[in-house]
């Protein structure tokens, strides 16, 4: 079922997502990996990053805290150094 948010369209999935997504703390990261095992669908974490990439609010849905299991940062829809950046003011980021 897909529930819409002003005029954007997300699914299910996509709202607990975002909503784990939410909870972690500025200055720290999570796994796309944590986050699918947060939700209850431990082999998602693709999914996850797709859905993340779809992410209408990143400023409210802070995705540049999920990273990678080997702990390299993955992508983002408003490109890398954007990423690098916001973790680097959270202090995320040596």
């Amino acid at each position: 079922m897909k529930q819409q948010i002003d005029n954007y369209r997300i699914t299910d999935f996509q709202k607990k997502v975002y909503t784990v997504v939410r909870k972690i703390p500025k200055g720290e990261v999570r796994s796309y990996k944590w986050v699918a095992e947060q939700i209850g669908t431990p082999r998602a974490s693709r999914a996850v990053g797709q859905a993340l990439k779809k992410n209408p609010y990143p400023e409210i849905i802070p995705c540049h805290r999920v990273i990678r299991s080997d702990g390299n940062l993955g992508g983002y829809s408003r490109g890398l150094k954007r990423k690098i950046t916001l973790l680097k003011q959270e202090k995320a980021l040596p």
